[in-house]
Formats: C-alpha cells, structure tokens, sequence
C-alpha cells in the first residue's frame, strides 16, 4: 500500500496488470476531494471517460451530476472511482481478473480519502466491495456498515438510462447519503 497519492497515482501509470491494459487510452484512476466523506464507486469507464481520462463524465455522469445538482451535493467535495481503472470492451461488465487487478488501487485510494459513507454505483460495484453473496435489487437503499464505513448499494446510473423507472429509487438512495453525509458533518 502507498502512503501518499503521489506514490499510488505513479505506480499505476504503465499498469498492464490484466488485458485492459492493452486497449486503454487512459487510465480512469478517480476524481474529486481526496479527504471527502463521501465517495462514489462504480464498475469501470465507457468510452467517454476512457476518452478524458475522468470518471462519470458520459451520459451516466450527466444524469449522477442533475441529482447532485438537485440535492446540492458538488461534484468536487465528493470522491469519484471505479472497480476496474481502464475500460472494458464494448462497455462489458469487468470481468473477475479485471477487478482483481485493480482492487488494490482500489482499497489504497478508500484508505487515502478515509470516507465515512461510500455509495456502491450497481451490482459490480457492490459484488467487489462487500461480496458476490449481495444483489443489487435486495441491497440497494439499505445502509451495510463494514470496517467503520457506511455502504449504501444503488443503481449505477447507466441502469437509469435504461430504465427510467429507477430514477425514483436513485434518488432516494442519495438523498438518504446526503442526510447521513448532513449528519456527520453537523457532529463534527
């Protein structure tokens, strides 16, 4: 493990730890305040993120950024990441490999920003995190604590964008966040 982000950004630059490697055009590492409470983690980038180099910045992103918007969460006192750092396919789920590869990115960058509340974006995410005994559609909406932090297991919002009946679910889902996130800065 890495003491500084100085160090972990740098021993990710040339990774080709699994095949994603091969047909990257940038790693996705992550984004936003590095002491946030709350963080965001989600599967892997699309083509877009791919494309900038940033996480959530497609359409995806667009729809996550109108919700921050509307519960006057800001994208930069948050921190952003995924499972996998480097894009999968075709935007296919990544597979075991893939995320086995790039989980000690993972757990580095958690243990760099220290949140205290991170919100599981979809099953991938939440199948790394906590384990392959959760689903998404049971799990989602319901707080799991784990090593002191607070998971709360929602829809990614690419699933938004395929089926808009769960815009209602995500919203709550984040509104619930917003209020613990509201509750542990007033305690502090």
């Amino acid at each position: 493990m890495y003491d500084t982000w100085e160090e972990l950004e740098k021993s990710i630059e040339n990774c080709k730890k699994c095949k994603l490697g091969d047909t990257r055009k940038n790693i996705v590492f992550g984004v936003g305040n590095k002491n946030a409470d709350l963080m965001f983690i989600g599967e892997g980038p699309g083509a877009d993120e791919d494309e900038q180099g940033e996480p959530f910045v497609g359409k995806a992103g667009k729809l996550m950024d109108k919700a921050f918007i509307g519960l006057g969460i800001k994208r930069e006192e948050v921190y952003i990441a995924n499972i996998v750092k480097c894009r999968p396919p075709q935007n296919r789920n990544p597979e075991a490999d893939e995320a086995t590869a790039c989980m000690d990115y993972l757990r580095n960058q958690v243990l760099l920003v220290k949140p205290k509340i991170i919100v599981l974006l979809g099953s991938v995410a939440l199948k790394n995190i906590l384990g392959e005994e959760y689903g998404i559609t049971k799990a989602r909406g319901n707080w799991i604590e784990k090593n002191g932090i607070q998971y709360l297991p929602t829809w990614h919002p690419a699933a938004l964008l395929r089926d808009e009946t769960k815009k209602i679910d995500f919203w709550k889902d984040l509104k619930l966040a917003k209020k613990m996130l509201d509750e542990i800065e007033k305690n502090n």
